[in-house]
C-alpha cells in the first residue's frame, strides 16, 4: 500500500473484472458476444481517412446520438454517450447520487455499484432479493437519495418488464431511478420508452453485449432532458470529448444493420435455452435467464471445484466467491460448438 495514496482510495475495494487469459481457451466468463459485430464496421475500420485523427472528435457526438436517437426512438436531447457504459454509469454516480441521502440497490447485482458508492462517498442501502432470486422492486423507498438495479440483472438474468418499472417509477417520484440495461436485447424489455413520461428515470445501454464492441468500450443513457444535462455538466468538467471520431464512425455502422443484431441476438437466446435444457438433464439449476449468460448450481458438486475442473480441460466461466454467490457459476453464452465442449466436459466431471 503506497504512502502516497490519498486516504480514500487506501480504503477502496476495486472492481474485479472477469479474466481475459492469454492461453487459448473457450472464453464463457465475460458476457462477450460470441459473434462478430456487423460487416460494416469491418468497412468503416479499413476505409476511415486516418487524417480525421489529427483532430478532436464532436464534444456532443451528434452523429452517433442522432443514430442511437432512431434507433431507440427518443430524440438526441434525450441522449448522452460515453466509454462505456461503466464510465456513464460513473458520470451517473457523480451526476445524482453524491448527496445526503442513501442509494438502493439490490444485494446481488453488477457488483460496480457498491465500488461507486465508496469511491463517491455515497452511503449504499442494501435491498435483498425476493425469495425468487429477482430483484423486489416493491422493497426500494420512496425516500431514497435514487435506486439503481440491472434490468436483466446480473449475474441472476431475471428482468422486470415496463409495466412493472412503470409501478416503482409512480412510487418514486423525488430521486434518480438509473436502470442498467447491459443485457435487455436478449429478452428483456427496455424501459427507454418511459423517459418521456418520466422525467427521474435514466437508462443506461452499452455496445459490449448485443452489438458485439466490447473491444471498443462505448455506452449511453437515455433519459429527460435535465437528466441528460445533468451528465453534461460532469463530462464537461471531466472529459469533453468521451467518444473518439472512430469509435463514432463504427458504433453507427453497427447500428446501421438491424439484420445482423437480430440474427446474432436470436442465435445468442436459441443456444441459451438449448443450453439450459441440457444442463438440467445433469442435474444442474438454472435461474430463469433473459440475459446471454446462466447462473447454475449444482446439488451434488461445488461450484468452485468444477469452475477449476473447467478450466483445467480449457473453458473459462465465472465463479464469485462471495458468500451469496459461492454455490454458482455464472456461464456466458457462447456458440454452439462451444457450449457444446462445455456441456461434455459437465458430463465427464459430474458423472
Amino acid at each position: 500500500m503506497s504512502k502516497f495514496w490519498s486516504p480514500a482510495v487506501r480504503e477502496l475495494t476495486p472492481y474485479v473484472p472477469g479474466e481475459q487469459p492469454r492461453e487459448r481457451l473457450i472464453k464463457l466468463n465475460t458476457n462477450e458476444n460470441p459473434y462478430p459485430p456487423a460487416s460494416g464496421v469491418g468497412t468503416v475500420l479499413r476505409d476511415y481517412p486516418t487524417d480525421h485523427l489529427r483532430l478532436y472528435p464532436d464534444p456532443e457526438s451528434r452523429a452517433l446520438r442522432d443514430a442511437l436517437a432512431t434507433n431507440l426512438g427518443v430524440e438526441r436531447k434525450n441522449l448522452f454517450v460515453g466509454n462505456g457504459s461503466d464510465e456513464v454509469l460513473a458520470l451517473a454516480f457523480q451526476a445524482f447520487f453524491c448527496q445526503a441521502r442513501p442509494l438502493e440497490m439490490p444485494s446481488i447485482s453488477y457488483s460496480f455499484y457498491p465500488v461507486y458508492c465508496k469511491l463517491y462517498g455515497i452511503e449504499g442501502l442494501i435491498r435483498p432479493l425476493d425469495s425468487q432470486w429477482r430483484v423486489d422492486l416493491d422493497d426500494f423507498g420512496t425516500d431514497a437519495g435514487g435506486v439503481i438495479f440491472a434490468n436483466p440483472n446480473a449475474p441472476t438474468g431475471h428482468g422486470h418488464g415496463r409495466e412493472a418499472i412503470t409501478g416503482l417509477l409512480q412510487r418514486v417520484t423525488e430521486s434518480v431511478v438509473l436502470i442498467d440495461e447491459a443485457y435487455v436485447d436478449f429478452g428483456g424489455e427496455s424501459a427507454a420508452p418511459l423517459v418521456t413520461l418520466y422525467p427521474n428515470l435514466l437508462v443506461t445501454g452499452t455496445f459490449s453485449k448485443s452489438r458485439s464492441l466490447a473491444g471498443l468500450r462505448l455506452g449511453y443513457a437515455v433519459g429527460s432532458q435535465e437528466l441528460i444535462e445533468g451528465l453534461e455538466r460532469v463530462k464537461n468538467s471531466f472529459n469533453s470529448y468521451p467518444v473518439d471520431s472512430l469509435a463514432s464512425a463504427v458504433a453507427i455502422a453497427s447500428l446501421d444493420d438491424d439484420e445482423h443484431f437480430e440474427a446474432c441476438r436470436e442465435a445468442v437466446v436459441t443456444t441459451r435455452e438449448r443450453t439450459r435444457t441440457r444442463l438440467e438433464k445433469l442435474g444442474f439449476r438454472i435461474l430463469p435467464s433473459q440475459a446471454n449468460f446462466i447462473l447454475v448450481s449444482h446439488p451434488q458438486f461445488d461450484a468452485a471445484q468444477l469452475f477449476v475442473g473447467l478450466r483445467e480441460r480449457g473453458i473459462l466461466v465465472r465463479h464469485f466467491n462471495t458468500h451469496a454467490l459461492r454455490d454458482f457459476m455464472r456461464i456466458s453464452i457462447g456458440t454452439d460448438d462451444e457450449m457444446d465442449s462445455l456441456v461434455e466436459t459437465l458430463e465427464l466431471l459430474c458423472g
